[in-house]
């Protein structure tokens, strides 16, 4: 019975997370703005207020235990970080190595997703510096490693079902053919890097940190 509950809340957690666009009607009915006219920046803008809207509804849901997996990290800051650092090493090797064999095996330059976020990018860069860089990395580790971590009582079938399902949320929409969907395994190779880390520290803050390091890099780069 216990894990059907936590099965079930899981499964509305991911709800919540692919349904948060909808947070953007909030802006859109208060401001009567015409949908068909909306420019790029504007998009942003609507995505990154939906993102913040969903960071706050997450907070408030796992509050306390957020409250107390804050306290953990600091206590254990520098354990932690070295934990991490150390899984998220591996796991951008393998990300690295597997993007480059896509690339050469399957002449693939970058997932749609990845284009996608490049777009957006151009369109208002500090505006997805906040987005991608802080507000993403919280709500995606909250979703895809702590709401099914009461699920998992084994670490390897955890971490590779939660780097799977990350890397298929990063593909599965934009994806328009058998390569495209290939790029779940370096997507993947990320979230199992998390995914470990949340493990062996028992605080979602940590593939928080790093996440939010890995993504601010690739904002940054992709600006400069």
């Amino acid at each position: 019975m216990k894990l059907f509950k936590n099965i079930c809340f899981a499964v509305a957690m991911f709800i919540l997370f692919f349904y948060s666009w909808l947070f953007q009607l909030i802006p859109i009915l208060i401001f009567n703005m015409n949908v068909e006219k909306i420019s790029d920046a504007m998009n942003v803008v609507l995505s990154g207020f939906a993102s913040l809207c969903l960071v706050i509804t997450l907070v408030i849901i796992y509050r306390k235990d957020l409250i107390e997996e804050w306290k953990k990290f600091k206590k254990n800051f520098k354990k932690f970080f070295d934990i991490g650092l150390n899984h998220w090493f591996y796991g951008l090797m393998v990300m690295v190595i597997s993007n480059t064999l896509l690339g050469i095996l399957f002449k693939a330059g970058q997932a749609n997703n990845e284009e996608a976020v490049q777009s957006m990018i151009t369109a208002l860069p500090w505006m997805m510096l906040i987005t991608s860089g802080i507000l993403a990395p919280i709500t995606e580790e909250i979703v895809f490693r702590k709401s099914i971590r009461k699920i998992f009582t084994n670490k390897l079938f955890y971490i590779l079902v939660s780097g799977f399902l990350f890397g298929l949320a990063h593909v599965f929409s934009n994806a328009s053919s058998l390569v495209d969907w290939l790029f779940i395994i370096p997507y993947g190779s990320l979230g199992v890097a998390f995914a470990a880390s949340y493990y062996d520290t028992e605080s979602i803050f940590t593939p928080i940190l790093f996440h939010m390091l890995h993504n601010i890099i690739l904002v940054l780069v992709s600006i400069f």
